[in-house]
């Protein structure tokens, strides 16, 4: 392995906790649609999937069913109105990211959310001058696990892929970054489910904690 020299995050779920105004958003629709909320430990696994997961867990409907693009519609709606209410960086993260800085070497973000959903959180959390690179789900043509975004970053801060880390916590992060040669790390603080077996995903390595991260650094 290469000496890393960058270190990339997915965003929810692993740099940041915005499963509380996920949660939000979905108990919001669901009461104007009369139904009872769901249970914020119901909701925090599906966090990570986006409308497409929250609205099977609330409505039991997928997208081929008529009436889920207007319930997408009003769910990024109320999401996008509420998205930095209660989003926070993981506790202890902002130390793994001073550090970073400190030893000035790069790091940045590649997430599936849609741009315009990302940039207004990173705003909030004062992260958009201090990330090299912020890829969405929309920047490229593909999302992961598709290499594309990967390799965007990557060209973004002239830093080749065996030299980056890659920091996620979904399956689809790991394969993103191995199909690129990136080092990766799984983390079980994210938005895991209780199907998802973490030492399956063959990452580098799995930790616990964001302080674990100073290892690289």
């Amino acid at each position: 392995m290469q000496p890393v020299t960058a270190i990339l995050f997915d965003l929810d779920g692993t740099l940041v906790n915005s499963a509380p105004d996920l949660a939000f958003a979905l108990n919001s629709i669901l009461q104007e649609h009369d139904r009872k909320p769901v249970p914020f430990e119901d909701i925090r696994p599906m966090a990570g999937h986006g409308s497409r997961g929250l609205l099977g867990l609330g409505f039991g409907v997928t997208p081929e069913d008529e009436s889920y693009p207007a319930l997408q519609k009003r769910f990024l709606e109320i999401y996008e109105a509420n998205l930095s209410r209660q989003t926070t960086l993981f506790d202890g993260m902002e130390e793994v990211l001073n550090a970073i800085e400190s030893k000035n070497m790069t790091w940045g973000i590649i997430t599936n959310k849609p741009s315009f959903l990302t940039q207004p959180v990173v705003d909030a959390l004062g992260l958009s001058q201090r990330a090299s690179c912020i890829v969405s789900g929309d920047t490229t043509a593909h999302s992961k696990p598709h290499p594309a975004p990967m390799l965007y970053a990557c060209d973004k801060i002239n830093i080749p892929p065996e030299q980056c880390l890659y920091i996620g916590d979904a399956k689809r992060d790991i394969d993103a970054g191995q199909s690129v040669n990136m080092q990766t790390v799984a983390v079980r603080y994210g938005y895991l489910s209780k199907h998802d077996i973490i030492e399956d995903w063959q990452a580098d390595a799995i930790i616990d904690y964001p302080s674990e991260i100073l290892q690289w650094i």
